[in-house]
């Protein structure tokens, strides 16, 4: 039907003075069901005829006011109408329009089709373009009223204006319709904006405050609604922060070689997840600094701790800076840090008489150096811990006055680093005997635990390894030489091989390994060590292949080992030795059984094989700790003889330069290779273990007690004390080594839902997440794909979800998703590599892809008993109900983490429809409330991709998620599709 008779429609109801309601009779009468009057544009045209005069029509606009609160016309058609009078010089027009909007802007809604909500954000983004308008018109007027003097109508309107614009922004559920409006029109938003800033030029020169102060505050919460999801209140009651103690502690600990980026990133996620303010956040990290210095072990462990606090942490605090909004805010922070750090002195008294010195000021030193703080407050801090020092006499005894402290030789071992890189980076033919010298002082005291400790915390470990490896490849190619030249090369062989096998003990062998070389050239030492080398969780076969080379070289071996006095240097192939020694060893063992050779000829052959170079004496008990494996109790006694004998330093006049201090590393290396055998085999060996530290956190499970009994009973520890220390880490590690992730996870899991009181779930949620970090990705698996559907899917395990212990679980598992899913597109750390991945097909089968198949999951869920949460537009109702934004997106789901996540919110989103409510249905509402609670956004890379469109319907109907933000922050508005959903579910609120 034409609009004309829509028109003459309305002027034939004006002309006969029809009431509101007979108008509206009549009107059904006229035209009858099929157009809607929304499609007829009813609103406009009432709008238009009524506004023809200098003053509204008011019978006209009786009818238009009782279409709307007839719901004949909806709020979208009335704003648009309204948005499209520009003429604000008729004074009374204006009114009428402004008392129109009056009548619904702080209660609007829509229930019809996705496309009517998103045509009511539009329509409400332009009817805030026309009122900022309208209010600049206003104050236009008012203005060139006061020239003129006659302030009190343009006064009117303006206040009138003001209010309407306050009545409509202060509505949350508006604000949230806008904030999608903006994403889909963000030209009409570059409008609001321009017009936003003239209004504040026009304002400015008001001088009713009261007017003025309102037009601000209006200002405000436009401005505020681009970025309403990411304002979230910092804890402040709390001083405590267990999990980046921990996090620390962890990375301290177990990963001074990380790279820095992970670890800023995983405390920034820490920092965000538990809302922690900046100055307690970096308070906490020093706090699990002094912590771990004091409880670190003596030897390479203090080292490691020293480096890791005065050189590692130092860069992360700068990186962590870049996060922050502002350089000078984050100088602030880092200075209220250390003033509440200064409070704390017994701590700083222990940490000051275990390092020997002042950390603090090494530490404000380093700081200060790296921009963190200003000159004047490092000075003041400084003066401060003096002034604290002075009352601490034990602090100042003189027995500790000539050992040098370890914070000062690591910051000054760290530029002595690059030195020597730059050393090793010369041609090593041209002057070897000066690069000996270089390496022989590297050797002295603790002079080389220091350089490694320097290196690794600086990042410099795998450049130091690979120039080691270069130089070891170097002395295997050998030319013409003389007998100095050949003990040279022999030292530089020796002490290179030595010094990686201690890096590969100590740091990991991925340090050596992870930078391999491009160009396919596998050199003598990572062969070896691949293949050769005992390392724990690595089980070597003695009949490999790599322990049978050429029998020819093995027989001259043997005979050079038996017959010689002592081994010739001059031509000797050091690493072709290295490789055949363990097939000599095998002939001299069974010779030895067999009583072809006496004791004597065994010593004499050990004798030879340490004498000149310590890395034979490794490579041989390499193969014996395979081969002591492999054999029965009754028949080990002569191997651990030979391991034995090859573990005591040769007392000879005859040994080549550097001897002793080649057998203390030499005798470290031996120490660590055999420990795992000499458990097992309930054996002794004393190893002269002349500087080097004994081996720490070794043999910490206690002996003949169930694992399970050992890790509630530690658990129960940590939870007491209220943090995790180091020891505990590694029985943790241990632990989960030993007993697998589901294991771990599933046993620390029961002991969480055991806890009834509040404050002692939330402890337990920080520690067992920070328990977790030791390999986070994987317990994510197990937790979000087996622990959790199966306390959801059986009803007899529900009352385990009940408030507290439910809601610390939902809290765990929420920060454990969003942990592994923003750190899974990087690398495992160091320490993860080493534990055995989960097949990727237990996954793909626990969670097939194809949908014509139904996952086992899924097989458990009931399905929906209605589909009454189909939208119903038609281009909805062609979305599956399990259509999410990951979808759209082409999120890879081959991936075990991202399958797990969908089809977790799957089974959140059956559990949400289904008919049957309890207390899974009251832990599924805790971990949306998480999810919203620790996320910045719901856009592309949160977990909430994940959760199907059609779940945003179903959570609204639960009285805690129904609010316009949670909405905003569950759907992704970054697709159209999940801006109509979102549109659709604010509209209904």
């Amino acid at each position: 039907m034409k609009v004309v008779n829509l028109k003459q429609a309305i002027l034939q109801a004006w002309k006969e003075r029809w009431s509101d309601y007979q108008w509206a009779i009549n009107m059904k009468k006229f035209f009858p069901k099929g157009a809607t009057w929304d499609i007829l544009n009813l609103a406009e045209a009432l709008l238009e005829q009524a506004m023809i005069g200098p003053s509204p029509n008011p019978l006209i606009l009786s009818y238009l006011k009782y279409a709307i609160s007839s719901q004949m016309v909806s709020y979208s058609s009335v704003l648009t109408a309204i948005s499209k009078f520009d003429d604000f010089s008729r004074d009374l027009c204006v009114q009428a329009l402004l008392d129109i909007m009056d009548m619904f802007c702080d209660r609007l809604s829509c229930h019809g089709k996705a496309e009517e909500c998103i045509g009511l954000c539009r329509a409400l983004l332009s009817a805030l373009h026309w009122l900022l308008r309208c209010t600049a018109a206003s104050a236009e007027r008012l203005r060139e009223g006061l020239e003129a003097g006659t302030p009190a109508a343009g006064e009117k309107q303006l206040a009138m204006c003001l209010q309407r614009l306050e009545k409509t922004l202060s509505s949350t559920k508006n604000r949230a319709l806008l904030h999608i409006a903006k994403l889909e029109e963000a030209s009409s938003w570059t409008a609001i904006e321009h017009c936003l800033l003239k209004l504040g030029e026009i304002l400015a020169n008001l001088s009713n405050p009261q007017l003025r102060s309102q037009a601000e505050q209006c200002g405000t919460l436009i401005r505020s609604i681009p970025t309403m999801l990411s304002v979230h209140s910092e804890q402040l009651h709390k001083t405590g922060f267990p999990t980046v103690h921990a996090v620390v502690l962890l990375e301290g600990t177990m990963n001074l070689t990380g790279e820095t980026q992970p670890l800023v990133e995983q405390l920034m996620m820490v920092k965000r997840m538990q809302h922690i303010p900046t100055p307690l956040f970096v308070l906490e990290i020093w706090k699990a600094c002094f912590v771990g210095l004091i409880e670190s072990p003596e030897g390479t462990g203090e080292l490691k701790w020293t480096a890791f606090t005065f050189l590692k942490i130092p860069q992360v605090l700068v990186k962590l800076k870049k996060y922050s909004h502002g350089d000078k805010d984050f100088t602030e922070d880092v200075s209220s840090a250390f003033e509440f750090l200064l409070k704390l002195t017994p701590l700083l008294d222990k940490a000051d008489q275990r390092c020997n010195c002042d950390c603090t000021n090494f530490l404000l030193q380093e700081c200060s150096k790296q921009g963190l703080l200003s000159e004047a407050s490092t000075n003041n801090l400084m003066a401060k811990r003096k002034a604290d020092r002075e009352h601490a006499p034990q602090l100042k005894s003189d027995e500790n006055a000539n050992i040098q402290p370890n914070p000062g030789l690591i910051l000054r071992a760290e530029p002595t680093v690059t030195n020597i890189l730059k050393t090793m980076d010369a041609d090593h033919s041209k002057s070897p005997e000066g690069l000996l010298g270089v390496l022989g002082h590297m050797l002295s005291g603790k002079s080389l635990d220091l350089l490694l400790a320097a290196a690794a915390a600086t990042g410099k470990l795998k450049s130091f390894a690979r120039k080691f490896i270069n130089l070891n490849e170097f002395t295997t190619h050998r030319s013409e030489e003389s007998t100095k030249a050949a003990s040279v090369r022999a030292l530089l062989f020796d002490i290179s091989f030595l010094m990686l096998c201690h890096v590969a003990q100590t740091y990991g062998s991925e340090v050596i390994l992870s930078e391999s070389n491009t160009g396919g050239e596998v050199f003598f030492f990572e062969t070896w060590m691949q293949t050769c080398m005992p390392e724990e969780g690595k089980i070597l076969n003695p009949d490999h292949p790599c322990f049978r080379p050429d029998s020819t070289k093995v027989e001259s071996l043997v005979a050079l080992l038996n017959n010689s006095s002592e081994i010739k240097l001059v031509q000797m192939k050091w690493h072709e030795a290295c490789l055949n020694i363990s097939a000599a060893i095998l002939e001299i063992l069974n010779a030895w059984e067999n009583g072809v050779l006496a004791f004597e000829s065994i010593q004499k052959i050990t004798d030879n094989i340490k004498g000149k170079v310590c890395s034979l004496a490794v490579c041989a008990v390499a193969w014996l700790v395979a081969h002591v494996r492999m054999l029965g109790l009754d028949e080990r006694e002569k191997s651990l003889q030979m391991i034995r004998q090859l573990a005591g330093p040769l007392y000879s006049e005859n040994t080549l330069q550097f001897y002793n201090e080649r057998v203390v590393i030499m005798s470290s290396i031996l120490e660590h290779m055999c420990a795992d055998v000499l458990q097992q085999t309930a054996t002794q060996i004393k190893f002269p273990s002349t500087g080097m530290d004994a081996m720490p956190y070794w043999n910490l499970l206690p002996p003949k007690r169930p694992i399970k009994e050992v890790l509630t009973d530690i658990f129960a520890k940590v939870l007491e004390k209220g943090w995790v220390d180091s020891r505990s880490i590694h029985i943790f590690d241990t632990l989960l080594h030993m007993g697998g992730v589901y294991w771990f996870c599933n046993n620390l899991i029961k002991e969480l839902l055991k806890e009834t009181r509040k404050e002692h779930t939330l402890r337990a949620v920080e520690l067992l997440y920070s328990i977790f970090c030791l390999d986070m990705q994987q317990v994510t698996l197990v937790l979000l794909g087996h622990i959790l559907p199966g306390l959801l899917t059986d009803s007899s395990k529900w009352h385990s979800l009940m408030d507290p212990p439910g809601t610390a679980l939902a809290k765990l598992a929420v920060w454990c998703a969003l942990s592994s899913y923003s750190s899974h597109k990087g690398q495992a750390s160091s320490r993860q590599k080493k534990r055995q991945r989960e097949d990727i097909e237990d996954y793909i089968s626990l969670f097939p892809l194809d949908d014509m198949q139904p996952s086992k999951l899924m097989r458990l869920l009931s399905s929906n008993e209605e589909d009454a949460n189909i939208l119903s537009s038609p281009t909805d109702r062609s979305m599956s109900s399990s259509l999410s934004a990951s979808q759209l997106h082409t999120v890879n789901m081959r991936d075990p983490l991202n399958r797990v996540l969908a089809n977790l919110f799957l089974l959140i989103s059956s559990i949400l429809g289904s008919r049957t409510a309890g207390p899974h249905t009251q832990f599924v509402q805790w971990f949306m409330e998480d999810c919203v609670d620790c996320l910045e956004q719901g856009g592309r890379g949160s977990i909430l991709q994940f959760m199907p469109f059609t779940t945003v319907s179903e959570l609204v109907k639960v009285s805690a998620m129904s609010s316009p933000k949670v909405v905003l922050a569950i759907t992704d508005l970054s697709l159209p599709l999940g801006r109509q959903v979102a549109a659709k579910a604010i509209a209904a609120l």
